[in-house]
């Protein structure tokens, strides 16, 4: 789709292999590349802590989190 143009660009912070980025990317004009850092944010952070806060509350209340990961 972006080799096409059928979508304008994209900016990726998450790449399936990480730290390796498919060459492909690396040379489109319409990608801009970021080293995972998307998160970084005070804001981001604060709600990370708060749902990992939650989960454990509710992990050692009923024994279940919250956000179970697969």
């Amino acid at each position: 789709v972006l080799t096409e143009g059928a979508l304008g660009g994209a900016g990726l912070d998450v790449f399936d292999k990480e730290p390796k980025v498919p060459d492909a990317l690396k040379t489109m004009n319409n990608v801009v590349l970021m080293p995972h850092v998307a998160s970084a944010t005070h804001e981001t952070r604060r709600a990370m802590t708060d749902c990992l806060l939650e989960n454990l509350e509710s992990f050692f209340a009923k024994g279940q989190v919250l956000t179970p990961i697969d």
